[in-house]
């Protein structure tokens, strides 16, 4: 045997000089047929119990599925009773097709239409493998042995169904075939044996036949697995008569995209599972798939607006795990860690705000997370590599903090350290009592111990002149008595302060906004102030009164400036009454 790469055989591409799916958008969901209950079923360490598939059914009807592949009756008695559970049990609704799985050989397909008698809509899926390497290796035939299971498995399930309509009329039995390997076969020989089986099934356009070509294993590139099918639906006599189905699994990880240039190279019918659970590597995951189709502005006519919902279901069910980056269902697809990408969503949100614009439009979220009942709030997360845009987004989106853009990068810093410290993120509430530490816990050294504002008001030229009195204490010191004049309460504190030693901390500017509503409506100002050594520094404060809140703000930039500054976490908090 050959060493390393070179033992491979690669794929042989089909020669379309004129293929046209490379110019071909997908406009319209498929037909959707879950396999969870069968192929997701067989993968699994320990198979879902009776209780677990009946839930597991249940969930792919809420989602929308119309045509459920629901086991292989044929192979176990386990898997027979499940199937005459919910036939005798009436869980089928009767806009809901079951579909049974079956080998081409007959004994198994005679116990089959035993497992269905009853059900009013089946699809009865018959297969038999049909790859270069299958016939060589496995089955020990040539490409007319094959055909020869396929046309004897079809001639014997049209016996049957035509014996099941004369006990049953109102039975609804439809039938799909599969060249299980498709991708490793001939496509002519693929196209003799789908023709092969429809003619002995006496297919017609009025009561198609479901053509469905595995990618049983994933051997080439997407563009491949459209060529195959692209050249398999013109080669096709009749072709109006069978509806081409898809079933790609994921070998090279790339189920997703061969699925999806797969219909668009003509295919009219997806079969996969939810979140990709399958043989090996796995089925195409639907999920995927329907919701790439819902950002492309296309109705899937799947339902995961409560895709957490649909991952607990599953993840109990199957007791597998959707992993933390799967597409849309991840814990971590709605989150940024990265600051300028945690900048770009919060610009992209306000935008969005403020724009009125009727269409999703912020970067690096390709859907809305509230599309597949998910929060906001998780979406920016905090860790040594997140920048100042993520912080200011928590704050505001979790606690209605709306720091003014100058203060992002003091408090980013603040938050950037702790990060360092813990060596893991932060979560929106130890940011938010990192705020509460850093600016409200703030007591001194200077404190105003009170203060007291009064008006004086000139009726000839409407001019109002505010009085501050004051006492500013120092640590323990007696206070000292200080006084300022104003337009305003904020100036004329503001004045008091020019006449102590502290005058040389410039005033810069400030912001202010409510925190709450109704009676209890409190004021929160930041204030920006330039030190002596001419450093930028901020300070909060927070009161029922404006002109109060922005006189507390002033002497805690102050204190944070001094290299003696006092905090006492006992404090009340932002939200408490102060």
């Amino acid at each position: 045997m050959k060493k390393g790469y070179q033992k491979y055989i690669p794929f042989k591409p089909i020669n379309i000089p004129d293929r046209t799916w490379p110019n071909n958008v997908i406009t319209k969901a498929p037909i959707w047929c879950s396999v969870d209950l069968r192929d997701g079923n067989q993968a699994l360490v320990d198979p879902m119990n009776l209780e677990e598939k009946l839930e597991f059914f249940k969930a792919l009807i809420e989602v929308g599925f119309k045509e459920i592949e629901v086991g292989f009756p044929s192979a176990s008695e386990t898997e027979y009773e499940i199937l005459r559970t919910l036939i005798d049990g009436n869980y089928i609704p009767d806009d809901v097709t079951i579909q049974v799985l079956v080998q081409a050989r007959p004994h198994l397909i005679k116990k089959t239409f035993e497992a269905i008698d009853g059900a009013k809509n089946v699809i009865v899926h018959f297969y038999n493998s049909t790859s270069t390497l299958q016939r060589k290796v496995v089955f020990k035939t040539d490409m007319q042995g094959v055909i020869d299971i396929a046309v004897k498995g079809a001639k014997l399930i049209y016996e049957l169904t035509e014996e099941e309509k004369k006990r049953n009329p109102d039975m609804n039995i439809r039938f799909e075939y599969s060249p299980e390997s498709f991708t490793g076969t001939e496509m002519d020989n693929a196209v003799e044996i789908c023709r092969r089986v429809m003619e002995e099934l006496h297919i017609t356009k009025e009561n198609p036949i479901i053509l469905n070509l595995p990618s049983t294993v994933e051997c080439s590139t997407p563009n491949g697995y459209a060529d195959q099918i692209e050249y398999f639906c013109r080669h096709l006599p009749n072709r109006d008569a069978a509806i081409i189905s898809l079933h790609p699994h994921n070998d090279r990880g790339e189920g997703v995209a061969a699925t999806e240039l797969a219909l668009m190279a003509g295919a009219d019918r997806v079969e996969g599972t939810l979140f990709g659970n399958g043989e090996r590597t796995g089925n195409v995951d639907v999920i995927t798939l329907a919701l790439n189709m819902w950002t492309q502005g296309v109705d899937p006519e799947l339902d995961f607006h409560n895709i957490n919902k649909i991952k607990e279901v599953y993840e109990r069910c199957t007791k597998m795990q959707v992993p933390p980056r799967h597409p849309y269902a991840g814990e971590l697809v709605f989150t940024a860690f990265s600051g300028s990408h945690q900048d770009a969503i919060n610009k992209g949100k306000m935008y969005m705000e403020e724009s009125g614009t009727e269409y999703w439009e912020i970067p690096y979220l390709p859907i809305d997370p509230a599309d597949v009942g998910r929060e906001y709030e998780p979406i920016i997360r905090i860790n040594s590599q997140s920048g100042k845009g993520g912080t200011a987004f928590i704050l505001a989106n979790n606690y209605g903090i709306k720091m003014p853009k100058a203060m992002h990068p003091e408090f980013s810093a603040v938050v950037q350290k702790a990060c360092d410290e813990k060596g893991k993120e932060l979560k929106a509430d130890e940011i938010f009592d990192l705020f509460q530490k850093e600016y409200r816990n703030v007591c001194g050294p200077y404190r105003l111990k009170n203060y007291k504002i009064t008006e004086e008001k000139n009726e000839e030229d409407y001019l109002t002149k505010v009085h501050f009195t004051g006492e500013l204490k120092y640590k323990d010191n007696e206070p000292v008595k200080i006084e300022g004049v104003g337009s305003g309460p904020v100036g004329a504190f503001c004045d008091a302060m020019n006449k102590t030693p502290l005058r040389e901390y410039e005033f810069i500017d400030y912001d202010e906004h409510s925190i709450s509503v109704g009676s209890d409506s409190k004021a929160i100002s930041y204030i920006q102030l330039k030190t002596p050594q001419g450093k930028t520094i901020f300070g909060i404060g927070v009161s029922h009164n404006i002109g109060y809140a922005c006189m507390k703000g002033v002497i805690c930039a102050i204190n944070r400036d001094q290299a003696d500054t006092m905090r006492d976490d006992t404090m009340p908090g932002i939200f408490d009454v102060c």
